[in-house]
Order: structure tokens, then sequence, then C-alpha cells
């Protein structure tokens, strides 16, 4: 059962934090999970895909930031995130809690590799999440320059339980809907989320379903990935990185970034379990 904030508070508190953004909607997916909007500074542009870093003050008085993927696309009003709960966490044991109307702290720098510019043009876009790892892909399932780029946007979502995939299963539904890129999504966005512990109708890691080359046979297409037409985005955990790193580069892709672009990218500044 997922909760919604209330809404935008009528009369936010005054801005008092430096870089200091407002609150606007809080919606907690799991125990272990939520995602919150806030206002955008007016001044910030970014590409879909990067991140900022934000968070609040602490006990002292100074700011407590972490990187996070920016999970709304680049046009949105509005920025999005998607964190974890930590309770002993030093940010998000007190983020958690954050409500409509709150103040939090917002750096608009951003900067990230999973990023259109970073890549070579090809034909099928793979994007490769555990966890809160779909963040930046919220951002770039939802950027018509995703779908003006790439034929096929492939999204893999790993998680240990099916309610923990229910963050981006919702986006991904309500997304042939949309009135601004519903029509361009149609049948080019191919979702494929996965548990590893509660039983579903599709199981296994990323890792696996990429190696043994069941997802290829499960969604019908062609593979291993080409590094002729095939593009890659990843985003996990350290180990979850380096493991698919070498599926990829096993099948003949290299690393790319925004100097270089390449066949496949890394997002090196996921928030991790200790936040």
């Amino acid at each position: 059962m997922t909760q919604l904030g209330t809404g935008q508070a009528t009369k936010p508190a005054a801005r008092t934090l430096p870089d200091a953004q407002t609150v606007t909607e809080v919606r907690h997916w799991t125990d272990k999970l939520f995602s919150f909007r806030c206002t955008r500074p007016t001044s910030l542009r970014f590409r879909s895909g990067e991140f900022v870093m934000l968070g609040l003050m602490d006990e002292r008085g100074k700011p407590l930031l972490r990187a996070y993927s920016i999970a709304s696309p680049n046009w949105d009003d509005e920025l999005e995130f998607y964190s974890i709960k930590v309770p002993d966490g030093p940010l998000t044991s007190r983020l958690q809690h954050i409500q409509p109307g709150d103040q939090i702290i917002l750096r608009p720098k951003p900067v990230g590799t999973l990023v259109h510019d970073a890549l070579l043009p090809g034909k099928r876009l793979w994007m490769l999440a555990t966890g809160t790892g779909v963040a930046p892909f919220a951002s770039l399932i939802r950027d018509p320059e995703t779908y003006d780029k790439f034929e096929t946007v492939i999204l893999m979502h790993t998680c240990r339980e099916q309610a923990e995939l229910e963050y981006g299963r919702e986006l991904v539904e309500n997304l042939r809907d949309d009135p601004l890129i519903g029509e361009m999504v149609a049948d080019r966005l191919l979702y494929y989320p996965t548990t590893t512990r509660e039983n579903s109708p599709q199981m296994g890691r990323v890792t696996d379903n990429l190696s043994s080359g069941k997802v290829f046979t499960d969604l019908g297409i062609d593979g291993p990935m080409d590094p002729a037409s095939d593009r890659a985005m990843i985003c996990g955990s350290l180990a979850f990185n380096i493991d698919v790193k070498a599926i990829l580069e096993g099948w003949g892709l290299r690393e790319g970034a925004n100097s270089e672009p390449r066949e496949f990218v890394v997002e090196k500044a996921f928030v991790g379990d200790g936040v």
C-alpha cells in the first residue's frame, strides 16, 4: 500500500537554508523506499540522467549532502527523487520523514555519466538497474530525446521483492498514456522487472538473465548485445556495476564518458546503503 503526501503546502516556510527548495509531495512505496518532489530552481538546467547533491542540515547546522539522481525528466517544472530508508543512515534516517512544505538543500550543479552525450549512436538502449538505481532511468524514459535517438529502449530492473519494483512498474504503465510522449513510447519501451527473493512472474539477477540469454528469449529479441547497435547504461551497487560491466565488455562493448562516448556508461555516484 502506498501513501501519498497531502500536496503542496499553502504557505511554505520561508527559505532560510542555503540553496533551499520546498518539498511538494512525498510518497512511501514500502517501509524501505520513498520518493518525493520539490520545487525546481529557476536557473537549474540538466540533462536527463544526471544527479545533484541534496540533503538536510545536521545537528551542528552544517549541510549533510549526498548524490541523488534526478528521477524527473529535464522538461518537468519540479524535481523528483527516489530514495532508500536507512534507520541509522546519517541522511536518510531524517530525510524519510520530510513532509510537503518542508525544506531541503539542493546544490544546482548537475553532473553524471548516464546521459545520451556519453554514448555513441545506436539502435537499442539498455537501462540496467537494481534497487533505487532505477532513478536516473525514470528520468530518461520520460525524455523524448531517448526515443529520438534509439529505436528500442529496454529497462531491466531487479529488486528482492515485488513491492520494491512498484515505483518503476507504475511509471512504465503510466507512460503509454502520457500526453507528451505516450505515442512516441508505444511498443518501443520494453520493461523487464525481476525479483531475487520473492516469487514473481520473472526472477533472477540482471547479470544472470543477461549471461544466460534468458532476457533475450523472454523479450523475443536478438542477443547477445552487439557493439555495432546496442548501447547500455548501468546503475546499481558497486558490485553490480562491476559484474555487469564485465559482461558487456565480454560482448565487445566499451565503457564511455562525456569526454569519450562509447557503447556503455556506468554511474559511479549511486547512493549506497549507509546514507
